[in-house]
């Protein structure tokens, strides 16, 4: 049988967890597509913690049963592998993004060099205007 103790403060971490996911929400530093994953890791460890009997269901049917409460760091452990695994999957995907971002700055860097560099050249020195384009208006 799992020790209340044990219980009490899986229950509690598992709350800090759930109240630090919403208040890092709240202040806009984590967007809630990233949060979903750890506000559900919170709620099944908080789950698991407060259910006692269930905990001790699970251990038994993965065959823990000296220390059923391993269950949670099992179940922990999981759930943060999954978060890791989403956020290398994001990271690579924002690695990609910024490569092809960079490629086209350079693109658009070397284009204006090039207008730049044949408006210089183009200019003739004259103020009569007659390197400017014609927009059909007349002065």
């Amino acid at each position: 049988m799992t020790p209340v103790k044990i219980s009490i403060a899986a229950a509690i971490a598992s709350l800090l967890l759930i109240l630090i996911v919403l208040e890092l929400i709240r202040g806009r530093r984590l967007k809630e597509r990233y949060a979903l994953l750890w506000l559900v890791t919170g709620i099944v460890l908080l789950v698991l913690s407060a259910w006692r009997g269930g905990l001790n269901t699970i251990a038994g049917w993965l065959g823990v049963e000296t220390y059923p409460p391993a269950i949670l760091f099992a179940v922990a452990t999981l759930f943060i592998i999954i978060v890791l695994l989403h956020y290398s999957t994001v990271l690579s995907q924002l690695d990609d993004q910024s490569t092809v971002l960079a490629q086209r700055l350079a693109l658009l860097e070397t284009e204006l060099a090039r207008l730049d560099a044949r408006g210089a050249t183009g200019a003739t020195g004259s103020s009569d205007g007659a390197d400017l384009p014609s927009d059909g208006a007349s002065a």
